[in-house]
């Protein structure tokens, strides 16, 4: 069963003859949203200012229906549950299965391959009609990576793969820029352009979002598969987050074709941020950003019509059933 997400701020969620009813009031009128019967949920996901009812919640509980508070962006916030969960369960498993080196070699190449399948879906549709030729070889140098991924026996071997595809990517990728950008090659520690800036800025964003996934559906967000893991470093939150870049790759790309965010928006700071961005380009980027967020995809496993970031938690259900079943498997969005 589906999970149900509500997003509409001020909705608030009641029981009413054993159903989930979402409401909302409006001009002193409550308006029904939507009634699920509560056999049929498997968890709520709420999206910022949103009620519940205690008659909802005692029923939730002895349902064993978990609820699951985020922020409107998306961020955890915490988790209602009754006396048995199964995040126990849920993360010795994947812990047995970060023991086990065909699982985890097997989850990471799944990862890169979702990752290196949007970006050259990325740069092809961006060069239909430039047609530049480099940006055609880049595609191709993808594809050569994508074919020889299969092959790669042992997770050491991964990296270098990934990285010569990547460092191919941005060199096509940069070519889809105005020269006046000065975008040459990503380079984040730190940023020194315009473009770097807006990237990273958008990774963090995103990787914010993938970690929050993970902890939604109940998963460590720190015991990855494709990044070492390390103290204080949320591995499998970047694990998911690298499907995804493409996705703030594209909105770079709106933003300066657009003249959204213009390159006088970028002025010089110090060593440790030798490029600034106005407070005002940075509200038009956080709102392109939520935007694209909210814009709505068919989930391919799922098979619901669905928010982007609802689309990052599905991605990570995707994982959590997979070290539940033992079974290495992972289905990228399939971006186009």
């Amino acid at each position: 069963m589906p999970p149900l997400y509500v997003v509409q701020q001020n909705a608030k969620l009641r029981l009413h003859n054993r159903r989930v009813q979402v409401e909302m009031e409006e001009n002193g009128e409550t308006r029904i949203l939507t009634q699920i019967p509560i056999g049929q949920v498997s968890q709520i996901v709420l999206f910022g200012n949103i009620g519940l009812t205690t008659p909802l919640m005692d029923a939730l509980l002895g349902e064993g229906i978990e609820v699951i508070f985020l922020s409107q962006q998306g961020e955890f916030r915490g988790v209602l549950s009754g006396e048995l969960t199964p995040h126990v369960p849920l993360r010795r498993a994947q812990y047995r299965a970060l023991e086990n080196p065909a699982f985890v070699l097997q989850m990471a190449k799944a990862l890169v391959r979702a990752k290196l399948e949007h970006q050259r879906a990325l740069l092809q549709r961006h060069n239909r009609e430039r047609g530049d030729p480099h940006i055609d070889e880049a595609a191709a140098r993808l594809s050569d990576a994508l074919i020889s991924l299969p092959n790669k026996m042992n997770l050491n071997s991964l990296p270098g793969l990934e990285g010569s595809a990547t460092a191919a990517y941005f060199g096509g990728f940069r070519r889809l820029f105005d020269p006046q950008w000065n975008f040459n090659a990503r380079l984040r520690r730190p940023p020194p352009d315009g473009i770097n800036v807006l990237l990273s800025l958008g990774y963090t964003l995103l990787g914010r979002l993938t970690t929050s996934a993970a902890r939604t559906v109940g998963l460590d967000p720190y015991a990855g598969f494709l990044h070492e893991v390390e103290y204080n470093r949320p591995a499998l939150g970047l694990d998911l987050l690298e499907e995804f870049r493409p996705v703030v790759d594209g909105l770079a790309l709106w933003a300066a074709g657009s003249r959204a965010v213009t390159p006088p928006d970028f002025t010089p700071g110090d060593a440790s941020r030798p490029v600034v961005m106005s407070e005002a380009a940075k509200k038009v980027f956080l709102r392109a950003f939520e935007e694209r967020m909210e814009r709505r995809f068919t989930h391919p496993v799922a098979g619901m019509q669905l928010t982007l970031r609802q689309c990052l938690i599905e991605q990570a259900r995707q994982v959590a059933e997979a070290v539940t079943r033992g079974e290495a498997y992972y289905r990228s969005m399939g971006f186009r």
